[in-house]
């Protein structure tokens, strides 16, 4: 089965999404940035605090699958589309981790993304 999508490969690309709007999941962070008529990307991203090289390599094949189900029929147009995984995303029932996925992308599609993290955001200090 032909995917619907070209894959990201560049980190410039990944960069550019994580200015795009950002919709949490409790399997995924969902990242989506119109790209100038490049059309339907998607990428995948899970860092190693998730767990060893089985683990990240399970939950990526995972999204891939997810993915190919998914976006041909709810990704936005001319958009990169990117999920990080997040802690406790491999165990999810891959059913739960579709209705997330399609629920994220209509958050997206209708513009509500979730609050922008505060980097450099002075901290409370402790007496």
């Amino acid at each position: 089965m032909a995917c619907s999508y070209t894959t990201m490969t560049r980190r410039s690309d990944f960069l550019a999404a994580n200015r795009g709007l950002r919709v949490a999941r409790p399997g995924f962070v969902l990242l989506a940035n119109a790209n100038q008529g490049e059309g339907q990307r998607a990428g995948i991203t899970v860092t190693k605090k998730i767990g060893n090289a089985v683990v990240r390599n399970r939950m990526k094949r995972r999204f891939r699958a997810l993915l190919r189900d998914v976006l041909p029929e709810h990704g936005l147009a001319d958009t990169d589309h990117v999920l990080i995984g997040r802690d406790g995303g491999v165990e999810r029932d891959f059913g739960l981790l579709r209705e997330e996925l399609v629920a994220a992308l209509g958050r997206a599609r209708a513009g509500k993304g979730d609050p922008a993290r505060r980097k450099g955001a002075p901290r409370r200090r402790r007496k």
